[in-house]
């Protein structure tokens, strides 16, 4: 009796003493494994597997398969050349039954990739799921509470400065938003205290602020002592 299973991505027909090579399995030598997804035994079709059938192989040895040279050319100006080699990873196997029913109850290990990840990683992972999700659904509302403050922080030192009665500083020649706000930060906020800048404190908020001489250039202390 023959059958035809499932393995790395490949099928292969196999009869009971058959020895083959199959993509690396997670096993040792003298190891006996068992293979589930079978398509065919003898003249039953599955649709897709076959239920209850396996096939049975012990480990012989691991293996490297034949060496395949890569060799990449790049034709240009500047091209390049690249040598490359590999050896697949194999597990050698010897068929030792093959099962029409009952395979699930076997009790023997299944024959698993070697980069797989195991039945029981998914099924922890699948459990975890639903904690997760609650617990990001718990954080999210936190998230906003802590965002709240801020935006009320943002919004303080404008009420600041319309309580202390400052000047509209955008009315000086050269100044927009982005000036007024660097004034703002500097303590700078009527005409007043711009009107009575001397040449040092003019020099030092124009390194402060780095201005590059546009409180001169601009005339802001004529200005300032005409709309103070």
């Amino acid at each position: 009796m023959f059958a035809v299973m499932k393995t790395g991505g490949k099928q292969y027909k196999v009869a009971s003493g058959d020895v083959l090579r199959v993509e690396k399995l997670a096993a040792e030598a003298g190891e006996t494994v068992q293979f589930n997804e079978i398509l065919m035994v003898g003249s039953t079709v599955g649709s897709p597997m076959v239920d209850g059938a396996a096939v049975q192989a012990e480990v012989i040895d691991q293996i490297k398969g034949e060496k395949v040279i890569h060799f990449v050319k790049r034709r240009r100006k500047h091209g390049s050349k690249r040598t490359k080699g590999h050896r697949q990873q194999l597990t050698l196997l010897r068929v030792t039954d093959i099962l029409e029913k009952g395979g699930d109850k076997t009790g023997v290990k299944a024959a698993i990739g070697a980069g797989s990840v195991s039945g029981a990683a998914v099924a922890a992972a699948v459990k975890d799921a639903p904690k997760k999700a609650a617990k990001k659904a718990e954080e999210k509302p936190a998230a906003k509470k802590a965002e709240a403050p801020k935006e009320e922080e943002k919004a303080a030192p404008k009420k600041a400065a319309k309580a202390e009665g400052g000047d509209d500083l955008k009315q000086l020649s050269g100044v927009g938003p982005a000036l007024e706000k660097k004034l703002h930060e500097a303590g700078v906020t009527t005409f007043a205290q711009i009107a009575a800048w001397t040449e040092a404190d003019i020099a030092e908020m124009d390194e402060k602020l780095s201005f590059k001489g546009r409180i001169e250039r601009e005339g802001w202390v004529a200005q300032a002592k005409d709309l103070a």
